[in-house]
């Protein structure tokens, strides 16, 4: 897909981190983009500020978790421009933790929005863009935590590990019909974003009641090193540069760092060759 101009984009987690920068970035390019969040007040600030650039923008308040709302979300694009030619299925949040003291709201709320929020967005959206027989693309956000394994982020590396499984499906499914929609996997690592903090916006239904949470010397190290590896991450620009390359390029795995790289081949051949799994910290 080379040409963006006058073409329909759908973000969700549009209102903060990547997903704002994508949005921004597609009205730079002439697009019309529709902006979700589940965060109303930031995505109400985002669609104001983006039309007093110029842009033609409308928010959809959405939880991607729920199908109802990716099916209304879909509904009111068409309504409001006719079509959709990209869809970012992107936001996320984590939660950590050791994996055996993680509830079952945590793992309920993660793979709610990760993992459903993508499924979703892939159930409802791509019939669409098949339908209309014209160039499209889907940007799956993952993480290198989709392809590597972090102690202490269980939901998030189980929800981004079946993120970069499903786009490679779907990669291949659309390729198999000769459709003209792409697809590609966003696997960034360290990204200034506001991830860390992505309590903010779980539902008291699934919240937890109040815990002394325990953890070793080295997991309480390594979640402070987590933290501050994301804050001093690359900028979001620079990843959106690295997503409308893809499109245009019709590239599948977007990588933003060659740390990811090299993990991968390590956990690579851990698994060819038989041997217990490497760690290797990702800081």
């Amino acid at each position: 897909m080379k040409e963006f101009r006058d073409k329909v984009a759908v973000v969700t987690g549009a209102a903060s981190g990547i997903g704002r920068e994508l949005a921004e970035r597609f009205a730079a390019e002439g697009m019309k983009v529709v902006l979700a969040d589940i965060e109303e007040e930031a995505l109400a600030a985002t669609e104001r500020e983006m039309r007093a650039k110029g842009a033609t923008v409308l928010a959809v308040r959405t939880d991607v978790a729920k199908a109802a709302d990716v099916e209304a979300l879909a509904d009111r694009t068409i309504a409001a421009f006719g079509a959709v030619h990209v869809v970012c299925n992107n936001a996320g949040v984590a939660a950590g933790g050791p994996s055996w003291e993680l509830t079952p709201a945590d793992w309920q709320w993660v793979l709610g929005v990760n993992l459903w929020g993508v499924i979703h967005g892939i159930r409802v959206f791509v019939p669409i863009m098949l339908a209309q027989d014209s160039e499209g693309h889907v940007v799956n956000t993952a993480s290198h935590a989709g392809l590597t394994s972090t102690p202490g982020l269980a939901t998030y590396t189980t929800t981004k590990h079946a993120v970069v499984a499903l786009s490679e499906v779907l990669y291949h499914e659309l390729a198999l019909r000769g459709a003209r929609v792409k697809v590609s996997v966003l696997c960034p690592m360290w990204v200034s974003t506001q991830i860390a903090d992505s309590e903010r916006n779980r539902p008291p239904e699934l919240s937890n009641e109040p815990a002394q949470e325990i953890l070793t010397p080295e997991m309480e190290a390594l979640r402070e090193t987590l933290r501050q590896r994301v804050a001093s991450g690359i900028s979001t620009e620079e990843v959106a540069d690295h997503v409308l390359n893809a499109i245009r390029d019709e590239r599948f795995y977007v990588i933003t760092h060659a740390l990811t790289n090299r993990l991968v081949r390590l956990r690579m051949e851990d698994i060819l060759e038989g041997r217990n799994p490497t760690f290797q910290s990702p800081v």
